[in-house]
């Protein structure tokens, strides 16, 4: 059996390469892999295509990568008002960004996870959203196409795992981060708490342990908003 766990975090994202698409767990300050966000940033990847549903808060969050110029096209749905690193560049042209609506984004990643290729929806129609996408009427309505949304990577916070690599989230902190697991080639998942197999009750199992591909413990790292 492959061993899931790795001793540090920098260990954890050492071969993510330059161009990568990541994406990144998090919603509303809660459920984002900031250590890993920060190992990210040492190691230096560049011209990364970011995932997310905002671009940073202050200092937190995404923030870090956009202050290392890191990050080159970002797809989100709420940049958000203090997202200041981003609107800074994003002004002088220096990063690129295609928004989705929140719900979209969601649904985008499930039909990668779900090998669904593509659906129709009314939301964005008549709308920037839909400028480039097919457009249809279905039962009478207008629709546009949506593709799947993959990623290289996802990089994820759970609050506990076991060995195998089975997750456990905290409350509102799970968030984007299930279906980020899926809808990624590998997923490295930062979490609180490393427990046996077995430990953890099938029932409250969210993401199991097939989606998940690297495990490092790392605690302490929180930003206010």
């Amino acid at each position: 059996m492959k061993q899931k766990i790795y001793p540090t975090l920098d260990a954890a994202v050492a071969d993510i390469p330059d161009g990568a698409a990541i994406m990144f767990g998090g919603f509303g300050g809660a459920g984002f892999p900031n250590n890993l966000i920060q190992a990210l940033a040492r190691k230096g990847t560049r011209n990364i295509t970011a995932i997310s549903n905002n671009c940073g808060t202050n200092e937190g969050e995404l923030s870090q990568l956009f202050k290392t110029g890191q990050i080159k096209h970002m797809i989100a749905s709420f940049p958000g008002p203090r997202s200041v690193y981003f609107q800074e560049q994003f002004a002088k042209g220096q990063v690129t960004v295609e928004l989705n609506p929140q719900g979209i984004l969601c649904e985008r990643m499930r039909s990668a996870a779900s090998g669904v290729y593509g659906f129709y929806t009314a939301v964005g129609v008549g709308t920037e959203v839909a400028i480039g996408k097919e457009e249809r009427v279905i039962n009478g309505r207008r629709v546009i196409l949506e593709m799947p949304l993959a990623a290289d990577y996802a990089l994820i916070k759970a609050e506990k795992a076991d060995g195998l690599g089975n997750l456990v989230y905290r409350k509102a902190a799970r968030n984007f981060n299930p279906i980020m697991a899926m809808a990624a080639k590998t997923t490295i998942v930062e979490v609180e708490e490393i427990v046996p197999v077995g430990a953890l009750d099938p029932e409250v199992i969210v993401t199991p342990s097939i989606f998940v591909h690297r495990i490092v413990q790392a605690k302490g790292i929180r930003y206010a908003g």
